[in-house]
This record gives C-alpha cells, sequence and structure tokens, in this order.
C-alpha cells in the first residue's frame, strides 16, 4: 500500500501550488487581527533572489483563469517560500464565542529530493541547522537546544531511534531541509498567536491535553516538533507522548479496506493513460534523456521533476553533464521543467473530471475523520451545562504530522477538490467552537417540539481551515448551510453526519465497512 501511495505521489506531487491573492472571509462579526508585515525572499524567474515587502496573499482555490496557468509560477507557490507574510485566520470567530478544541495536520515542510538524476551531480544543500544561514527563524537556536532535551519525553517506537533535528552537512535523500525547519517554526508560531487569546489550555496543561502523532521518517517528526515548538515555545518533555501512524493514511486499526485500493489501482491506470497520450510529454522526455546520454525509460523511472523542484525552490540552477563525443551533453531547462509541470496540472483537471481519486479518498480518510469526528463530539459533550470536567482534561490540541499523500485525500474526502495541492508544510485546521448562552437560547427557541435532537449539538460549530484561509462552507458537509447573524458558523452536526453517513453515497453506500468489503459489481 505504501509503494502505491508513494507511486500516487510522484504523479500528482506537480499540482498547482498556491496562487498569491487571498480568499475573501465566509462570515461576518471576526474578531480583528493586525497581520504582521515583514520582508520575503522570493525566487526570480531567471534564477535569482529578491526581496519583496508586504503581505502575502494567497488563495487555496485558484482563480478563474482566462489563460491557461503558469507552470512555473505555480511551482514557486508550491515552494513555499519561508518568511513571506501570511495572514492567518485561524482563532477567528464571531464574539463572544469559546474555543473548545483544535486539530491539525500538517504536511512536512521542504525535503531534499526522493530520487536523483541519473549523471547529474546531486543539489548541493547542507542540512544541518544554523542560524548563520538563510533562511532562518527568531526560534531556531533555541528549538535547536530543546531538541537536545528530547531524552526526557515519551516515543512509540520506532520513533525515539528517528533523528530530532537534520544533521546532515550533505542531505541525505529526503531530508527536511532547514527551509523546512523553519516553515514549520513560523507555522506553529502563526497559531501560537492566533490561539493566544482564546486559552485553549492553561500553562500546567497536562499531558492528556495534548495529542501528537506522526509517521516514521525523520521529516515528518522534525516537522511536527518544529511545530510544535513554534506553536508550544520550551514545552514540558516529560509531558509529551509522540505516537506513531505506521500508515501514510493515518487508519490506525481500520485500514484494511479492498475497495479502496480498488479506486486507487483505478485512479493509476487514469494517470498513466493521460500521460501516454501526451505526445509534448513524451517529446520532452526523450530530449531529457538525449541531453543526459540515458534511455528514455531510465530517465522516467528516475521521476527528474522531483530533483528539478528541489533546484527551483533552492534557486540553484538545473542540472548539466558533459558535451561528449556521443553529442550527448548539455543542461536541463527551465522549457522542459515547464512541460512536465502543464502535464500534471492537466492531470489535476482530469482527476477531477473522472472522480476516482475522490472515491479513493473518501475511503482513505475516513479513519482519521472519524476519530477527529469523535474527539470533537467528546469534547462538545463535556463543555455541556451541568457536565463534570474530567481531571486531567480533554484532548484539546491535536497534532498529525503526515504527507502529501495524506493531505491530497484528506482535502478531496472533504469536498476541497479545487484546492492547490498540498505545499511544501502545508496546513489543515479543523476548530471546535461553542456560542454563547445567548446564541444557545435562540437556537433552542427556534427548535420546535419534534427538533430537540437535532438542537443537541445546535450550539457547538466546527471551522475548517487550509493553509490560514477559511474554507468550511465550501466544504461538502456546509456548502449548503444556510448562515444567518445568529449563527454564522458551520453547526458540528453537520460534520457529524457527513462522517457517519453521508460522506459514503459518493460510492452508494452507507457505511465504511459496506464501501469497504462490497463486492465491485
Amino acid at each position: 500500500m505504501l509503494a502505491r501511495n508513494r507511486f500516487l505521489l510522484l504523479v500528482v506531487v506537480g499540482g498547482a501550488a498556491l496562487a498569491i491573492l487571498s480568499l475573501s472571509l465566509q462570515f461576518l462579526n471576526l474578531i480583528p487581527t493586525t497581520p504582521i508585515v515583514e520582508e520575503r525572499p522570493f525566487h526570480a524567474a531567471d534564477g535569482g533572489i529578491g526581496v519583496a515587502v508586504g503581505k502575502s496573499r494567497k488563495r487555496v482555490f485558484p482563480q478563474p483563469h482566462t489563460q491557461e496557468p503558469n507552470p512555473i509560477f505555480e511551482a514557486y507557490g508550491y515552494c513555499n517560500i519561508p518568511n513571506r507574510t501570511e495572514q492567518a485566520w485561524e482563532g477567528h470567530s464571531p464574539a463572544d464565542y469559546k474555543l473548545l478544541s483544535v486539530h491539525v495536520m500538517i504536511r512536512h515542510g521542504d525535503r531534499y529530493p526522493l530520487y536523483s538524476i541519473p549523471k547529474t551531480k546531486r543539489p548541493a544543500i547542507d542540512c544541518t541547522l544554523s542560524t548563520s544561514r538563510k533562511p532562518s527563524h527568531p526560534l531556531l537556536d533555541s528549538f535547536i537546544h530543546h531538541m537536545g532535551l528530547g531524552g526526557c519525553g515519551h516515543w512509540e517506537s520506532p520513533l525515539g531511534s528517528v533523528p530530532r533535528l537534520p544533521s546532515h552537512s550533505a542531505c541525505e535523500m529526503g531530508e527536511l531541509t532547514q527551509t523546512g525547519v523553519v516553515q514549520h517554526l513560523r507555522n506553529g508560531q502563526l497559531l501560537h498567536h492566533a490561539y493566544k487569546q482564546h486559552s485553549l489550555f492553561p500553562s500546567d496543561w497536562s499531558p492528556r491535553q495534548i495529542w501528537v502523532e506522526t509517521t516514521g521518517k525523520s521529516r515528518t517528526l522534525q516537522s511536527g516538533l518544529a511545530f510544535l515548538y513554534g506553536f508550544l515555545p520550551d514545552f514540558d518533555w516529560t509531558k509529551l507522548t509522540v505516537r506513531h501512524q505506521w500508515s501514510t493514511l493515518f487508519c490506525g486499526s481500520a485500514c484494511d479496506c479492498p475497495a479502496r485500493n480498488r479506486y486507487l489501482e483505478e485512479e493509476q491506470r487514469r494517470q498513466y493513460q493521460l500521460r501516454a497520450a501526451d505526445t509534448e510529454l513524451e517529446r520532452t522526455y526523450m530530449d531529457m534523456a538525449r541531453t543526459l546520454g540515458l534511455p528514455t525509460r531510465q530517465l522516467r523511472a528516475a521521476n527528474p521533476v522531483d530533483s528539478l523542484l528541489c533546484h527551483l525552490c533552492h534557486g540553484l540552477s538545473f542540472p548539466c553533464v558533459p558535451i561528449g563525443d556521443s553529442g550527448a551533453g548539455g543542461c536541463l531547462t527551465m522549457e522542459q521543467f515547464a512541460v512536465i509541470r502543464r502535464q500534471q496540472l492537466d492531470d489535476e483537471v482530469d482527476r477531477r473530471r473522472a472522480g476516482l481519486y475522490h472515491k479513493y479518498a473518501i475511503l482513505a480518510m475516513y479513519p482519521y475523520l472519524n476519530r477527529t469526528a469523535a474527539k470533537m463530539e467528546r469534547i462538545a459533550k463535556s463543555s455541556e451545562a451541568g457536565r463534570q470536567p474530567r481531571s486531567a482534561g480533554e484532548e484539546v490540541f491535536t497534532l498529525s504530522s503526515a504527507h502529501d499523500v495524506t493531505v491530497a485525500p484528506l482535502l478531496s474526502a472533504l469536498g476541497l477538490e479545487e484546492a492547490r495541492f498540498p505545499r511544501f508544510a502545508a496546513r489543515i485546521v479543523f476548530e471546535l467552537w461553542k456560542s454563547p448562552p445567548a446564541i444557545q437560547g435562540q437556537v433552542k427557541k427556534r427548535s420546535g417540539k419534534g427538533e430537540k435532537s437535532k438542537a443537541k449539538y445546535g450550539e457547538t460549530f466546527i471551522r475548517v481551515l487550509y493553509n490560514g484561509e477559511d474554507v468550511t462552507f465550501h466544504t461538502t458537509f456546509c456548502r449548503s448551510h444556510d448562515r444567518h447573524v445568529s449563527q454564522p458558523l458551520c453547526p458540528l452536526k453537520n460534520f457529524l453526519s457527513f462522517v457517519r453517513r453521508d460522506m459514503f453515497s459518493v460510492v452508494n453506500a452507507t457505511s465504511y465497512k459496506e464501501a469497504c468489503y462490497r463486492r465491485p459489481g
């Protein structure tokens, strides 16, 4: 299964990255914040690096295009160069609403390529951490020191043997870079500022209140720790348990699902057929292989876009080989890279049309969504008047450090299929809110005698954010919700109904078990 997911990653990794503009707000009476404005480095089209000042306003949904999107521009957005200014809308709600819990899914930060291009030099990138090297972060030095105390923490096997910091002067394949660490220090710090006024948990928080989980890859573990340190600087290691998820789908004990595997296989066939029919892509691979003196098949197997993206994101020239007697030699070009990226953008459009990936995503992400829904429901019930809270507190903050093959299907399962493909250090945030007593009274007043059960969770609401933008009313379960001034958020009951029943309608089933084990045909 992991191998298939890795294959899927390679095919769709070039999905459109975030464009630079902002998604308009989805509801009224938001708590105001003043965004921080800072300098942000960017890569110019000629490979140089410039500096811009001001807000970075990115849409998680692409604007309607009057012409074809620029693949190179899209690729720079995928890089997610740190230190650009972002306006994060986490922590916003109508006045007097109480934040009950936050559940975060992140993609790991910038990493070294997973594949090398034969006959070329690997990108020269240093994966040790240094405050004197850019990009940096004010918390980087103290983060490095704090990771040295990690022996006091609790680690599920095999995480105790995974390094807590990247440490190779010549990066290893797939290793988190300093850029990736800085991306998540910054992500965590953004949410720290977003939630500090809400007193999500006390300064003397209990081990039960924070749940951290990660796959066994060093890049996800280290990304999660960087995010957590930015969110909760100098956290108490003795209170922290880092849990291991063996599957990139975070499906725990509910991973067995034959139908999900069938949908994935059908999706992979669709991807292959689309690529095979693209004559411009084939000519480009032949030209690249001729330059490198390789068989075209060998070049394809090396997945050159992965390495070329690394060159682009780090401002490095594309690889070259000496010109030999056979006439082979020269440099790979931006034009060739653009053709591969263009095909990946085309694939995203065709993927949405076919619908196979969406069916796969529904079954792939149900276990994670079901766990999240159960946590939210438990917290919502514990907040009801008259209930005695647990002595150790509820699990109010969850951090899941994952991969693009986790975040991409999660977006699709939520109905956010138009969203940009997960960039490095992408984040999805689920927030649980409770309305003030006056609003609760209005909800009950509107409910007739036969609607008491519908109003049971009417005082609790959910928000969903992707890379800092509120996308709640783009989700399947809240797209048609009738917002009004007294109830501008999405009721939690919508999410619970979606996860437990409604989401399976796309595969003509009413439960996860039925959807997974029903025989095809």
